[in-house]
């Protein structure tokens, strides 16, 4: 090109550049240098830029174990769904972390904004990362295998077939290698060339991406289920005492721990009732007749209840056991404790009843040693309070002390101290029924003054000091403590979690494989079908592929051993 025709071509921005340029140089000053300028990205860039880093792998794995460690604050402090009490204590022995803790909502984990938005953000980034992986595997899946190499022996496995001159043609030998490899699993796809010969293209592993997908998948279905469940489960304990009921009723439970978005009406119509509680002991002796070293151990509990599950349903009879729940209302029922509930009544300096009923004592070790607590607080003329233990086979153990050798009901007593004075329960602060605050208390029976301690059998009446009352000793009956749970998401967990440990078994133990056969005519005018295999990763097992192969193809073809080679 001339001179003047490049002139034409160059705009004239460019030529006068370029002339600046030159009498810069000429001149003997530097050349400016032109900034760079980096593109805007923009809003919609931002947003694009932004999705693509929160979908992907890395950033689930990422926030993956962000939510493993933003549930541990969950197991360090006391959470206000589980025990309100609890939490308040915690602030008030805490004042300057509590309220700090507090707004931080480290007392409401798994329901606080910083839990919630990870587990959405995993939510979003699992399905952010599923969405185009499966259209991904879907085109790999429908699009034929890649094209034949030229040269199979640079392939991993690699070997050669040169058949008798009886041997199939290449046209049959194409048809013939195919079947084999569907035979073998694999997806094929023939490619004749015009003189007959040709090639044939198989693949096979897909089910191991698809076994990954699937894993991801349950992820995100078991994360579902468990927020579900978090949402609209319930969690609640009951402590029934012989020949009494329960009924599913929010005001019925001792305890109640409902999800963030439980309804009262969730709450199916069901009911139960204790008719009888039966302990079994180790009883076994040695061969001298004496005791064995586990005589007195508990071995099995069972409790003979009545059940019904909805208004209109019969009532049933049926056993509780340990880990063995009854369904009721879609809720289980397990049985997690037990206990003796001594019988007492509590009259006042009057004479009036103020206390009567069973008292649910604590076992506090393998002989039931079980402290108990009663409180009177409408007792007359001074609220009473007595606290103490329950003994089921109580024996002298000298200095005036009392100890259970054995946790059936041999010789029950009870051994109790009594107070009286402002119990506090007129302030309308919660207590915990199983203590007694006794600092602000007088002592009425204690072996450390002269009115000395209460010792009762069933049957037996005591007069307390100073003319405040007397408590009698009825019977002894049995309790049950039960745990009820409510969780709709549970099933669904359980169905994804094998689902998800399946599809990570088939993409951890499935391999993906690509097999190319080539038919061509040797000089002599004989069939030659060569083969090469190729998996993606590392695959221990294709030199067994490869051997496998060669002995099915060699089962349908007559092959001329002296020619008949394999790649080592």
């Amino acid at each position: 090109m001339s001179k003047k025709k490049h002139d034409d071509v160059v705009p004239s921005a460019h030529r006068d550049n370029a002339r600046e340029d030159a009498m810069n140089e000429a001149a003997g000053e530097p050349k400016p240098r032109k900034q760079a300028t980096s593109p805007e990205l923009g809003l919609v860039g931002m947003l694009r830029w932004a999705w693509t880093q929160l979908t992907s792998m890395r950033t689930a794995l990422m926030l993956l174990l962000l939510l493993a460690v933003a549930a541990v604050p969950g197991s360090l402090f006391p959470q206000r769904v589980q025990d309100d009490f609890a939490v308040q204590t915690w602030i008030e022995d805490n004042p300057t972390w509590g309220p700090i803790l507090d707004a931080l909502q480290f007392f409401d984990v798994y329901s606080s904004f910083w839990f919630s938005a990870i587990y959405l953000l995993l939510f979003i980034s699992l399905i952010g990362c599923i969405i185009p992986r499966a259209r991904k595997h879907w085109q790999q899946m429908t699009t034929p295998p890649p094209r034949t190499p030229k040269r199979l022996q640079r392939l991993p496995e690699y070997g050669a077939l040169e058949l008798d001159d009886d041997g199939p043609a290449p046209e049959q030998a194409l048809e013939d290698a195919a079947k084999a490899l569907k035979k073998r699993r694999y997806r094929v796809e023939v490619r004749p060339n015009e003189d007959g010969t040709g090639s044939v293209g198989a693949e096979r592993g897909y089910l191991k991406e698809v076994g990954n997908i699937i894993f991801h998948v349950s992820l995100v279905g078991v994360l579902i289920c468990v927020a579900l469940g978090s949402l609209f489960s319930y969690r609640g304990q009951k402590v029934i005492v012989e020949d009494e009921g329960f009924v599913n009723a929010l005001a019925a439970y001792d305890n109640f721990y409902p999800g963030s978005w439980f309804s009262e009406d969730q709450l199916d119509p069901f009911s139960i009732q204790l008719n009888g509680f039966d302990r079994t002991f180790d009883r076994q002796l040695d061969g001298e007749g004496e005791p064995s070293e586990g005589f007195g151990s508990a071995i099995d509990f069972t409790a003979d209840v009545t059940v019904q599950d909805g208004a209109d349903a019969e009532p049933e009879e049926t056993t509780l056991r340990v880990n063995h729940p009854v369904t009721l209302g879609g809720a289980n029922l397990y049985l997690v404790g037990n206990g003796y509930a001594p019988v007492v009544t509590i009259r006042d300096g009057e004479g009036e009843v103020a206390f009567s009923g069973p008292v649910i004592t604590r076992p506090d070790d393998g002989t039931y040693t079980s402290m108990m607590v009663m409180k009177a607080p409408d007792a007359n003329p001074e609220q009473l309070g007595l606290q103490g233990l329950f003994l089921p086979t109580a024996v002298d153990a000298g200095d005036g002390m009392a100890v259970s050798v054995d946790p059936e009901l041999g010789n029950p007593e009870l051994h109790l101290n009594s107070y009286y004075g402002d119990l506090g329960l007129d302030e309308g602060l919660p207590q915990n029924v199983y203590v007694l605050e006794t600092d602000d208390l007088d002592v009425l029976n204690s072996r450390e003054v002269d009115a000395g301690g209460i010792v009762l059998a069933p049957g037996e009446t005591q007069e307390l000091p100073d003319g405040l009352g007397e408590i009698e000793f009825h019977e002894v009956q049995d309790y049950i403590a039960i745990d009820i749970t409510y969780n709709p998401g549970q099933v669904g967990v359980l169905i994804f979690s094998i689902v998800a440990t399946l599809g990570l078994i088939a993409s951890l133990f499935m391999r993906r494989r690509r097999i190319w056969v080539t038919v061509e005519r040797t000089s002599e005018g004989r069939t030659l079908a060569t083969y090469g295999l190729l998996s993606r990763g590392e695959d221990f097992t294709l030199r067994d592929e490869n051997i496998a192969l060669r002995r099915q193809l060699e089962s349908m073809w007559p092959v001329r051993p002296s020619a008949s080679t394999t790649e080592e």
